[in-house]
């Protein structure tokens, strides 16, 4: 197959890296990429952004098979464009991306297909959501109902942290994604990150992963779109898994077949698994990122047929072979994020590694022959352990010989696992 690989983030990155050890790939193009990227697949110039320029990219070209990465083209209808002209695409359609498009819309059919979720109201001005907060109060979450890039969520601890959420969705901090408000029930328990491929009728379950969303360690700091990650997170236990894909994926499968959207792709269920079991706190319709990048390192089959299966409606007819071993992702990102950051800060040596560990380019460009940072998050050091803290050990071993003075990280990835181990 020909395969184009829509995306330029770590998770494109993990992706590509994965698709290229397929035997049934004959070439494998990736727009916009990274520099990393470039070295699993041919760099496309077109205009992701523009739904008829990759169409043509796709005819010229004779494309197979379009992967899609990002949530952005899905929910400007990207995979419509191109189902529509005959051409098999990995990824919903913009009516069933509203999943991620729309915190309400998830919300509202939480509620008609009796999925275990918070209580929420929605809201479209301050004072009424403000209203509601007072009486609610603390610990409350706010959210920006559309996309807002991770950093549209508050879980205010206090009612005035709250009130000044509203405020900021309000004012226009997270432009037309803020627009409509989703006020929901403080979630209290363990979070974890769960993800299974679809082909609007059948639901393949794949591994779990745990993400650590703030900035600094412990836990604390700004939420930013994620620091680390490690696989399997061992809050899944079978049981979890099983009641996950009972209550609620395989309801929200047929919910979104039965309300004329049948869902196609990845779909992302971020979970609290609290003292009642698994609550579904939202949904993203496209892999994790830094989730991605652990799941990939950990699957034994060949995904390029699995997301082929997941396109074509035959995901009934196939199964994931996963690694036992755990893997580790550590986010070397710009110092300043998730606030300000410079651009351009040159990066040295990156370690090649061993067949267990791997560096993702997430935010990287090269300007005259020099690696630079031009991102956020910039690198995700990952490595495979027979443990998490033995993944961890190698992560942070190889992540220490890289040699760029404007990076930083956490340095407690895995803190849970590593914890739940050591008892």
């Amino acid at each position: 197959m020909k395969v184009l690989l829509i995306g330029s983030g770590g998770r494109e990155h993990a992706l590509a890296w994965k698709l290229a050890q397929s035997p049934r790939l004959t070439a494998l193009y990736a727009a916009p990429g990274n520099p990393g990227i470039a070295e699993e697949a041919i760099i496309a110039g077109i205009d992701t952004a523009d739904n008829d320029a990759v169409l043509a990219f796709c005819r010229k070209q004779a494309i197979d098979f379009v992967v899609v990465g990002p949530e952005a083209p899905l929910v400007a209808g990207l995979a419509d464009t191109l189902r529509n002209a005959g051409i098999a695409v990995f990824g919903p359609s913009a009516a069933a991306a509203q999943l991620e498009g729309s915190k309400g819309f998830t919300k509202d059919i939480c509620a008609k297909y009796n999925i275990p979720t918070g209580a929420y109201q929605r809201f479209t001005s301050a004072e009424p959501a403000k209203a509601y907060i007072r009486e609610q109060g603390a610990p409350i979450v706010i959210k920006a109902d559309g996309l807002a890039a991770g950093k549209g969520v508050t879980v205010a601890m206090t009612l005035d942290e709250a009130l000044e959420a509203v405020d900021s969705c309000f004012s226009g901090t997270f432009g037309a994604a803020g627009a409509e408000v989703v006020v929901e029930a403080f979630l209290d328990g363990e979070e974890a990150s769960f993800f299974c491929l679809c082909d609007g009728k059948t639901a393949l379950a794949l591994a779990s992963a745990q993400d650590h969303k703030r900035v600094g360690d412990g836990d604390t700091g700004p939420n930013t779109g994620g620091m680390g990650a490690y696989s399997p997170a061992p809050v899944m236990t079978p049981e979890m898994v099983e009641r996950t894909m009972r209550e609620i994926i395989e309801p929200t499968i047929a919910g979104m077949a039965d309300s004329g959207h049948p869902f196609t792709g990845v779909l992302f269920a971020g979970l609290m698994i609290t003292a009642k079991g698994p609550e579904l706190i939202e949904y993203n319709v496209r892999f994790g990122d830094p989730e991605c990048q652990v799941l990939m390192m950990r699957l034994k089959s060949d995904l390029l047929p699995l997301l082929h299966a997941a396109a074509t409606g035959t995901l009934a007819s196939v199964t994931a072979e996963w690694r036992d071993e755990a893997a580790l992702t550590v986010v070397m990102a710009s110092k300043g994020y998730p606030g300000a950051y410079a651009k351009d800060t040159p990066i040295g040596n990156i370690p090649q590694g061993d067949a267990g560990t791997k560096v993702f380019h997430a935010g990287t460009a090269l300007k005259d022959g020099q690696l630079v940072a031009t991102g956020g998050r910039v690198l995700n050091v990952t490595a495979m352990g027979s443990t998490v803290g033995a993944a961890k050990d190698s992560a942070y071993a190889a992540l220490d010989l890289v040699e760029w003075d404007n990076g930083f990280c956490r340095r407690d990835i895995g803190w849970q696992a590593v914890e739940r181990e050591k008892a």
